[in-house]
């Protein structure tokens, strides 16, 4: 018996060592999984496309402009039967809606650059060939009229306390200044031949790129006076944009020709000292170039897919790339410009849907 019992019990042990492991490895083959793709699926947003109300194509977007998540607005102009005509939409951090309730909406013209100034939204407005500035307040549309005509109005920019509009005239260049009350002319460096954009972060630090007589220069006004500030752009080269930031780092953003090529070119400033770099961008136009809210630049190039718009991230030495949403029917999608609403991009161009004149698209990243 005492035999018989032994045998019995070492059965029993030698089962128990055979079926514990099976029952402890189960539930760490079935939890393992689920803990590691839960985690893994929630992460990289794509480009969502917004709605926009159509305007009369083709139209062209002139800027476009945002406060934070709640607020932005873009501008530009449609082609109507009699001419140009001005068009304005607001985002409000839902939808896409039209303002036609500014000075002048009615009228032959075109809208250009929008600039947040304290409280207020400026966007300058050439009305029946006749310059001026818009101003919102309250919710109430002003006009501020220019103190002359121009032949040509070149860009706008707009800070608490002065704002600047630069063109030309027959004599040329013209550069003027507004301080909240009256307008001045300002008078710049001895072989500038024109201004082809000016932005600034304060009434006494603005920027402004030009064409000289011996090429490309970047000027600023520092409260007093317009003076070269002696950037070394790379040779043979042009500037499309300078970016300003609060943090006080500059970023200049053009195109370098070699043997008759163009490639982009990025020049930064943190402090006193310049680096340029060539990120991969071919001959990319860098007009619409914005920092996005995740730190790095970001700005729309040339798409390889014409159902679908495409965009450059530059974060430092590494620039990668994403697409819009795909678009049916469409054979040419083009993001006009950029601004950063908050934690997200917004986007707004034309795309051109076979069989029809470009209209309006707007897309947004992240949100």
């Amino acid at each position: 018996m005492n035999g018989l019992r032994t045998v019995v019990m070492c059965l029993v042990i030698a089962c128990a060592a055979v079926v514990s492991p099976a029952v402890a490895v189960t539930p760490a083959v079935v939890v393992t999984p689920a803990v590691v793709v839960t985690p893994t699926a929630a992460v990289t947003p794509g480009w969502s496309p917004l709605p926009v109300p159509a305007a009369a194509p083709p139209v062209t977007v002139s800027d476009l402009a945002a406060r934070g998540p709640g607020e932005a607005w873009a501008t530009g102009y449609e082609h109507a039967a009699d001419g140009l005509r001005p068009m304005l939409y607001r985002w409000d951090g839902t939808a896409w809606s039209r303002d036609t309730s500014f000075p002048g909406a009615g009228e032959p013209g075109w809208l250009g650059k929008v600039q947040f100034v304290g409280e207020e939204v400026w966007i300058f407005h050439n009305r029946v060939g006749t310059g001026e500035i818009l101003r919102r307040s309250a919710g109430v549309w002003s006009a501020v009229p220019l103190p002359q005509t121009l032949w040509t109005y070149q860009d706008f920019t707009a800070v608490p306390g002065a704002a600047w509009v630069v063109g030309e005239d027959d004599t040329g260049l013209k550069v003027l200044h507004y301080d909240g009350s009256r307008w001045t002319t300002q008078s710049t460096p001895d072989g500038v031949l024109f201004l082809m954009g000016i932005t600034a972060r304060t009434a006494t630090d603005v920027w402004a790129w030009a064409e000289t007589s011996t090429g490309s220069a970047i000027l600023r006004w520092d409260g007093m006076a317009w003076r070269d500030a002696k950037v070394s752009l790379p040779p043979n080269s042009n500037v499309h944009t300078i970016v300003l930031e609060p943090s006080g780092r500059v970023t200049i953003g053009g195109g370098q020709y070699t043997d008759g090529v163009a490639r982009t070119y990025l020049m930064t400033r943190n402090g006193h000292a310049w680096r340029t770099t060539y990120p991969p961008l071919s001959d990319t136009y860098t007009e619409a170039m914005v920092r996005g809210p995740d730190g790095a630049l970001w700005l729309p190039v040339r798409s390889d897919r014409a159902f679908q718009s495409k965009y450059a991230r530059v974060d430092g030495p590494r620039t990668t790339f994403s697409y819009g949403p795909e678009r049916r029917d469409a054979i040419d999608v083009k993001p006009r410009a950029l601004a950063t609403a908050g934690l997200s991009l917004l986007s707004f161009g034309t795309v051109e849907i076979y069989g029809s004149k470009p209209n309006l698209m707007s897309e947004r990243l992240g949100g």
